[in-house]
């Protein structure tokens, strides 16, 4: 109480001590105003006082001024200092120039600055108009105001005499217009920056659900606008956006305060507010929020959130009165640079020390100095001291004196009216100055953008300390650099704080807004087949490259086809393989067994060299069936069908004569047997009906040969190969077919003969599973398809072969083998005998019909026993006592068993 007692007891003294002196008093229209004389007069503008006391009257009177701003006062003594530190420097001592100023009061208020700046408009238009000397002199330039509003307000008044004004902390936007502010300067970044650091925060640490509040005027509105308008390009949305009345005495502030806490207290999911809102209305806010979470009975927790304070009360200590940041949770606030403060400290210390005895330029000085309890005075005023504000004045002060100096230094100032405000303010745009060792230069808008201070609010358990600067925002890069301080770390762990409408999609789904919602409501979906997303929140899923890639339904990433193809690991594969070298195998060993048995009847019977022409086919027959294995390549396809194509249809033309053969020995007719005889040529009938194949395979290979394909599946990439022209790979087997059914047909005819020379039941049998296989291989292959297609015609074709082979050679190799006394000429021709007597005593004999079965018995006995094999090929040979034309014979079986048979060579 007594120190309440003592802050306002020294503003008293002040403001009588200012009134009283004749250096600094209060003019006739109410302005509080301290002078300094000198050759160059720097106005300025400060809130010495808050805001006026409105008052409703018609009259063109000014308002009353409201309680003293001590942050104010310390800005006046701040532009007090500077100017003394420039005129004690040599560069102004060696021109004999010095500066001079007039401070007045704006009391926070528009319009009572605007009558400020009147003022100071009459008195260089006297000495403009007139030339009196009578006039004081004009002001050159100015320093202020300090909201933008003001700014605003006095830079149009200004800008009709073109007189320069250097604001020190007003950050609208607008105010970069030189069109509109052309006389309008300043030292800190213009809030569009800021703006942008502020959502650049947000987007780092994943804030994208969030509220704004204001106060009402030309700087809230405007960095609400810039504001909105760059979260909405990232994808952070406002959920509330709240204005508070400008006025302090505004009678609906209570009201929008009141409405204001309500609307955070009942989105709880808006846990990050920004706030360009002014101090003192903060601090009822914060009060009004904890006042409306205990009547509601809820935990202080509830109320707490992250603030983001901007420039306008980040620095600001009486908004947390009463208040600790357990109650308000974080505050992040965005200040401008600050300099070194020492010059501030050591006028503040001298002001101390000198006490009664310290006299300068200032008269205000001289007066405020002889205030009883000197100490008590100056630790109040150091404790509102506004570093980042402070360095922003002495900044202006710096450039006003840099420009003088370039200025002065080829021409008179020290005769009123010799230099004009707008010579001054052309020397602003175009120098550089320096301060503290460093210098600085306006921009083409007139701002200068140093960045900002991010500071972070902590307490010690006791006090609130609010200028620790966690962090650096750079303006032209848009980011932040961290300090070394120690709580930075605090700092960036606020990424665990979540503040979001809805849960992040992760990566596989996208975000659905449904309509009318903002686009940061919104539900998660998984991502569909062959779509995918790799970051979080994503709008819409990316598409896969179907042609080598693929994904499942909420993928993040898209997954590389596996390469497949009929592998030689496969598990089938090695069992077909196997199957193949086997047959192989078999072939050349049976092959050896009948080269070495060549002179036997039963290898002599089985074609002679013409078995080893249908063995060798088979070979390369197993061959190809081998190249349906493995990675295809365009040679290895191309080489697989016409391989198979041509090797078969060597094996089944041998086969075609072998049965010609047996056709024409049970051929009875005997002229008929003659045509045949002579038309009947073995090797010309081979290669004849390969020649027709090969024709067909080198069509196919020339108009549309197979080729090598990658076929895209759903997760593979398939490699297999296309038969081109299909036509063509039909007739390939249709004529294969059709050869198979001429042997078979020539075959079923010749089933009955004698079982040691019958060979037509295996050939029967073998081309009828042939044509039954690939009968059921079309439909097969129509139907199907993937890896395992090689292998339907790979096992096709090994059951061809297998079944050629074991139907026409391994009957022979068992009689080789194991039944020996067989293959010998006797067993054949007793066999034949024994034959020829079983079916002559299978004859019906009856009178009326004995003498033709007579005839037809003798015509087969005779056929028959003209089939021994010769030198590997079946000739019809001369049965004795079988003459061409005999009709009939004894059917006895003693003369029977005379019948010789004759052989052409053996």
């Amino acid at each position: 109480m007594a120190w309440a007692v003592l802050v306002i007891y020294l503003h008293i003294q002040v403001f009588l001590i200012i009134m009283e002196t004749g250096h600094a008093t209060e003019n006739t229209t109410g302005m509080m105003e301290t002078t300094a004389a000198g050759d160059i007069i720097i106005g300025g503008i400060f809130p010495l006082r808050t805001d006026v006391q409105k008052r409703i009257s018609f009259a063109p009177e000014p308002q009353p001024c409201g309680s003293s701003d001590k942050r104010g006062l310390i800005k006046a003594l701040a532009m007090i200092n500077a100017i003394e530190v420039m005129n004690n420097s040599s560069r102004l001592k060696a021109l004999n120039v010095t500066l001079g100023y007039r401070i007045l009061d704006s009391c926070t208020d528009p319009n009572t600055a605007l009558r400020v700046i009147g003022d100071f408009m009459q008195r260089g238009h006297c000495y403009t108009e007139s030339n009196n000397s009578a006039c004081a002199q004009p002001v050159m330039a100015v320093i202020g105001g300090s909201l933008s509003e003001i700014s605003i307000t006095i830079a149009r008044q200004l800008t009709l005499q073109m007189i320069p004004q250097i604001s020190y902390s007003s950050s609208a936007v607008i105010l970069s217009d030189k069109v509109r502010f052309p006389a309008f300067l300043r030292t800190v970044p213009n809030d569009k920056h800021q703006t942008a650091g502020m959502v650049s925060l947000l987007h780092t640490y994943g804030w994208n659900w969030v509220g704004i509040v204001i106060t009402d005027g030309d700087y809230g509105r405007s960095a609400l606008d810039n504001f909105v308008s760059q979260a909405s390009k990232i994808g952070i949305c406002v959920s509330f956006k709240l204005i508070l009345p400008q006025f302090q005495t505004s009678k609906e502030l209570l009201s929008a305060i009141e409405h204001t806490a309500t609307t955070i207290l009942n989105n709880p999911k808006v846990q990050v507010i920004v706030s360009f809102a002014k101090s003192n209305q903060m601090k009822h806010l914060f009060q009004k929020l904890k006042n409306q979470t205990l009547r509601a009975g809820k935990n202080m927790e509830s109320m707490r959130r992250v603030w983001v304070a901007s420039d306008s009360w980040s620095s600001s200590k009486s908004v947390t009165e009463n208040m600790t940041l357990r109650d308000i949770g974080q505050v992040v606030g965005f200040t401008f640079k600050s300099g070194d403060g020492s010059s501030l400290g050591n006028y503040l210390n001298k002001l101390e020390a000198a006490g009664h005895e310290y006299t300068g330029n200032n008269s205000f000085l001289t007066k405020f100095s002889v205030l009883q309890n000197t100490t008590e005075v100056m630790k109040t005023l150091r404790e509102h001291i506004h570093a980042p504000t402070i360095f922003s004045t002495e900044m202006a002060v710096s450039a006003i004196t840099e420009t003088v100096i370039s200025v002065c230094g080829s021409r008179d100032c020290k005769t009123p009216g010799k230099m004009q405000p707008w010579e001054i303010l052309k020397a602003l745009q175009e120098r550089e100055f320096t301060l503290g060792g460093k210098t600085y230069k306006f921009d083409k808008k007139g701002d200068i953008s140093l960045g900002y201070d991010v500071t972070m609010w902590w307490s010690d358990g006791e006090t609130i300390k609010i200028s620790d600067v966690v962090a650096e925002y750079h303006p032209h890069t848009n980011n932040f650099t961290y300090t070394d301080h120690i709580n930075t770390q605090y700092f960036q762990d606020l990424k665990k704080i979540i503040s979001k409408c809805s849960n992040s999609c992760v990566p596989g789904e996208f975000k659905k807004t449904a309509e009318g919602q903002h686009t940061c409501c919104y539900e998660c979906i998984n991502c569909t087949e062959n779509y995918y997303s790799n970051k979080t929140d994503m709008d819409q899923c990316l598409s896969c490259d179907t042609n080598r890639e693929w994904s499942a339904e909420g993928s993040s990433s898209c997954t590389l086809k596996e390469v497949v193809y009929f592998s030689w690991q496969d598990k089938y594969a090695v069992v077909l393989l196997t199957f193949s070298a086997l047959g192989i195998l078999l072939a050349v060993i049976v092959s050896a067994l009948f080269l070495h048995q060549r002179e036997t009847p039963v290898v002599k019977a089985a074609g002679g060299p013409v078995s080893q022409v249908i063995l060798f086919s088979l070979v390369i027959s197993y061959i190809s069936a081998m190249l349906f294995v493995g990675r295809p390549n365009h040679f290895q396809c191309k080489a697989r069908q016409v391989l198979f194509g041509i090797s078969f249809t060597l094996c089944v033309s041998c086969i075609l004569v072998k049965t010609l053969q047996i056709l024409l020995a049970f051929q009875f007719n005997p002229a008929l047997q003659g045509v045949l005889r002579r038309f009947f040529k073995p090797y010309i009938i081979v290669i004849f009906c390969v020649a027709l194949q090969v024709i067909t395979c080198i069509c196919w290979l020339v108009m549309k040969s197979p080729y090598h394909k990658t076929n895209p599946q759903p997760t593979t990439l398939l490699e297999e190969c296309n038969e081109g022209s299909y036509l063509a790979f039909g007739v390939m087997l249709g004529y294969i077919a059709l050869l198979a059914f001429v042997c078979f047909i020539c075959a079923f005819k010749g089933r009955k003969l004698p079982e040691f020379y019958n060979e037509a039941k295996f050939i029967t049998f073998s081309m009828l599973l042939y044509l039954i296989s690939w009968m059921l291989f079309v439909p097969v292959y129509i139907t199907t398809s993937g890896v395992y297609l090689s292998a339907v015609e790979m096992v096709v074709i090994l059951i061809s072969n297998y079944g050629i082979f074991s139907c026409h050679f391994l009957p022979k190799c068992y009689i080789i083998i194991f039944k020996k006394e067989q293959n010998t000429m006797n067993a054949f021709r007793k066999n034949v005998y024994d034959y020829s007597s079983r079916t002559s005593n299978s004859i019906s004999i009856s009178e009326s019909s004995m003498s033709e079965k007579q005839s037809s018995v003798q015509d087969f006995i005779c056929a028959l026993s003209s089939s021994v094999p010769a030198d590997g090929l079946l000739e019809p040979g001369v049965v004795t006592n079988c003459r061409e034309g005999t009709s009939h014979t004894s059917l006895h079986r003693s003369p029977a068993t005379k019948h010789s048979f004759r052989r052409s060579s053996i």
